[in-house]
């Protein structure tokens, strides 16, 4: 995929369809980064890059709350574990990821907005620690009476990988808790790291040996720690840092600081730089010091990370989706280097969008070498002024494909880029709509990298999540002429013994592919309408059609009958919240067009979808709409809100006939009154207290 180009556009200036649109592509390309970084410990984009995906996504959903998606990055930690030879474990308390922060000005509104969520006065102390941020893999460790028991990678936040017999050789995580007795229970969580003199060692012996080079000291940690093998993990130099904790039946102090002092009695490694600051002054001042070592340091890192000190107000702040209210990620910049952009390519991804791609003369950019970077659209070619031949700077912030800042020689004499027309891999046109910049083939099924790669998005995990038919098999299948379209798969069983006679297959890998695909003959019909790839239809926009029509006969004929401009049912669609006038268009034109009636008449004669049910959280106000108003006079509104949403309650600013409960504090004004003409149920704060207490 690359990097894919993110617009540019003011919130304020996008209307809702763009929005939602726009929301669609950043979970599709934060999900498969993700994929690329957590699962497979291969990325393909910086740091930098990332982050700015991240920060659009958020700037986004701050604009528009109401289009926050149910697959949205902001909500999702690292990647899930769908398969692996370690085995999986799920964690009692979830491992969480950070917000992050990129200047000064955003870290002094961070500590703002936990005083206003606090209702804190100005003049009231509230201490924060700061320690580095190392770049590594995430562990839980869990000791019960001391004695490690179970050591687990981050995965998703929900399930991770068992790494137990991999981390027995790691020197810095102690077998037995030092200093005396130790909680029942209590995991140490911390990185996994390798230091930089050790990483290029690795890579010297594994290049003399003919192995894999490792991109980073982060992606080599990764890579050691989840191997199968763990004589094989024992050979390489691995360290461990700790820095926090998961399920404890006992905390040994009420801050962190204190905690940290006991990590560290119990024999673990923690940060030297670790402080405790009583200011923003002096947080910026810990991340300059740190900042100002950080290329003399032995290992790798990329900023520094600022939590309150204190536990209760740890425990009151809070968590947002993916992220603790209480820490934050301040990163370090990117780091530059020149070189020269040799060629450009031009790739094709599934939705058939033409990606330009730079190839570069290897530079060692922060102590890694590079040579690809991505040049997004036709746009950001002609901006740049770029061709081949051309002396370039480039940037990354910790992993292999940087971005491309400037063009230091856009007044040599060679002849300008030029962009094709003609999808490089079927010769169809290739053009750009009128309101995108980005080109995009127009063969469709008939394009062989549109049809593996909607293939691949058809079996993905988040769609019909299909065990066995991975990127490679699906390519192997597509040459030999096996599958053209999602309905052969479903087909494979009577090529049984045409698959055993390729290499590498054998009856238990057979019967295991085979049998995986029996069990989505009967799929959720929102992930079989998600899989088929139609544009601006996402997870959540897919969920959001089903509910509303059930089966997919029925979103076919009322779609059919909105592209004929048929009053009734073009309302009926609109109406579904989340669903706009780019979506009904997206389906008018699937249906319009006679390959896809085929694909999905053809899918639905092999498939048995059963009618979408919608599941709710087991909540007394779980899926209902409550509104808080008045003065609240032991927590702030924010916390409110915040409590509301973990029990599944929608919180609304405004009391209409859609909502199911007020929470009413003193001075409640016209909303009450509202509330009392439309007959809405209206409690206290007391009441809500209780409703809090009851569901835990």
């Amino acid at each position: 995929m690359g990097i894919e180009q993110i617009s540019d556009k003011p919130p304020a200036e996008m209307s809702e369809a763009e929005a939602a649109n726009e929301l669609m592509r950043l979970a599709r390309i934060i999900g498969h980064h993700d994929r690329l970084y957590y699962a497979e410990d291969a990325p393909e984009v910086t740091d930098h890059e990332y982050d700015a995906l991240v920060r659009r996504n958020a700037a986004l959903e701050a604009a528009f709350p109401q289009l926050v998606r149910a697959d949205s990055p902001s909500k999702n930690v690292g990647y899930a574990v769908s398969s692996s030879p370690l085995g999986k474990v799920t964690h009692e308390v979830r491992m969480m990821s950070l917000d992050n922060a990129f200047d000064a000005e955003e870290v002094r509104e961070w500590v703002a907005r936990m005083r206003r969520f606090l209702s804190l006065a100005e003049d009231e102390p509230i201490a924060i620690t700061a320690e580095d941020k190392i770049d590594g893999l995430s562990c839980s460790l869990r000791y019960e009476q001391g004695r490690l028991v179970r050591a687990s990678t981050r995965g998703d936040g929900q399930v991770g990988e068992d790494v137990t017999a991999n981390v027995a050789s790691i020197a810095d995580i102690p077998q037995q808790l030092a200093d005396g007795v130790a909680p029942d229970v209590f995991e140490v969580r911390g990185e996994v790291y390798m230091e930089k003199q050790a990483f290029a060692a690795l890579n010297a012996a594994q290049q003399e040996a003919g192995g894999k080079l490792f991109a980073n000291p982060r992606n080599a940690a990764a890579g050691s720690l989840r191997q199968k093998d763990p004589s094989v993990t024992a050979q390489r130099p691995l360290r461990f840092w700790a820095y926090a904790w998961g399920v404890a039946s006992e905390v040994p102090g009420k801050t962190q600081h204190e905690v940290m002092q006991q990590l560290a009695r119990w024999g673990f490694r923690v940060s030297p730089h670790f402080r405790r600051c009583e200011s923003v002054h002096e947080m910026l001042a810990a991340y300059a010091a740190i900042g100002k070592v950080r290329a003399e340091l032995p290992y790798e890192i990329d900023g520094v990370v600022y939590k309150v000190d204190r536990l209760d107000l740890q425990q009151r702040l809070g968590f947002v989706a993916k992220a603790p209210r209480w820490a934050l990620a301040h990163k370090f910049p990117a780091e530059q280097a020149e070189t020269t952009l040799e060629a450009i390519d031009i790739q094709v991804g599934r939705t058939g969008k033409l990606t330009p791609v730079g190839r570069l003369a290897p530079v060692m950019v922060g102590g890694v070498t590079v040579t690809n970077v991505t040049l997004h659209n036709r746009d950001e070619i002609a901006r740049l002024g770029v061709r081949p031949g051309d002396r370039v700077v480039v940037q990354r912030a910790g992993d292999v494909i940087p971005q491309l800042v400037s063009n230091l020689t856009p007044d040599a004499d060679r002849a300008p880029f030029v962009f094709p027309d003609h999808c490089p891999e079927c010769g169809s046109e290739a053009v750009a709509e009128d309101d995108e910049v980005d080109v995009r083939c127009q063969g469709g099924l008939i394009c062989p990298a549109q049809r593996t790669e909607r293939l691949k998005h058809f079996v993905s995990r988040k769609a019909l999540d299909i065990e066995g038919l991975g990127e490679k098999t699906i390519d192997q299948f597509f040459a030999l002429g096996w599958l053209e379209s999602p309905a052969d798969i479903f087909r494979l069983k009577d090529r049984r013994g045409e698959i055993l006679a390729l290499e590498g297959w054998q009856d238990k890998s057979v019967d295991n592919l085979l049998a995986s695909v029996e069990s989505k003959r009967s799929p959720d019909a929102a992930r079989l309408l998600f899989g088929l790839g139609i544009r601006h239809i996402g997870e959540v926009t897919a969920r959001d059609l089903m509910k509303n029509f059930h089966e997919l006969p029925a979103l076919r004929v009322t779609a059919e009958k909105a592209a004929r401009d048929d009053a009734e049912a073009l309302a009926e669609i609109i109406s579904i919240d989340g669903v706009g006038p780019t979506v009904v268009e997206a389906l008018g034109d699937f249906f319009h067009e006679p390959h896809n009636v085929e694909v999905w008449e053809d899918l639905l004669r092999e498939l048995s979808p059963p009618p979408y049910v919608v599941e709710t959280i087991d909540s007394p106000v779980a899926g209902k709409t409550v509104v808080f108003t008045g003065k609240l006079e032991t927590m702030s509104r924010d916390e409110a809100k915040a409590q509301a949403e973990r029990l599944g309650a929608k919180a609304a600013g405004s009391v209409s006939a859609k909502t199911d409960l007020v929470v009413a504090g003193p001075g409640a004004g016209s909303k009450l009154k509202k509330a009392a003409e439309l007959g809405i149920e209206v409690i206290d704060e007391a009441g809500w207290a209780a409703i809090v207490a009851a569901t835990g």
